[in-house]
């Protein structure tokens, strides 16, 4: 089977909001893989949606960060979802702690219906 061209390594790929070289070797070594879902309160769907835009250029810059990828439910609005990749824990962490995560942290209260739901993985194929 022949790898998806857009795939192909140092061929540019289209991102949520940007265009971006695509140089990771997918079999070079285990990844961090995150599944991070967050539920709005009804009413502040908008306001959590921007937020969570506002997340996007500042953690793709961030050393470690291999993708980060943001999602909404098509089904059930407000209801959003990351897909991200990490080099390790030690990069997301640094991620977790950084001002911006700290801007939504601060608001959890207010825009959650629900704690976050974060699901750790390693990529086995």
């Amino acid at each position: 089977m022949q790898p998806d061209p857009a795939l192909v390594p140092g061929r540019r790929v289209r991102g949520l909001a940007e265009t971006r070289l695509y140089t990771q070797d997918m079999t070079a070594q285990p990844r961090l893989t995150i599944h991070a879902e967050l539920r709005a309160k009804p009413g502040q769907e908008a306001t959590l949606r921007e937020l969570l835009l506002g997340l996007i250029e500042p953690t793709r810059k961030e050393a470690g960060c291999l993708q980060y990828d943001l999602h909404e439910d098509n089904d059930q609005a407000g209801l959003f979802f990351f897909y991200e990749n990490w080099v390790s824990r030690a990069h997301l962490d640094a991620h977790l702690a950084s001002p911006h995560v700290g801007a939504l942290l601060a608001r959890e209260d207010e825009l959650l219906a629900e704690p976050a739901r974060l699901v750790f993985a390693t990529r086995l194929a």
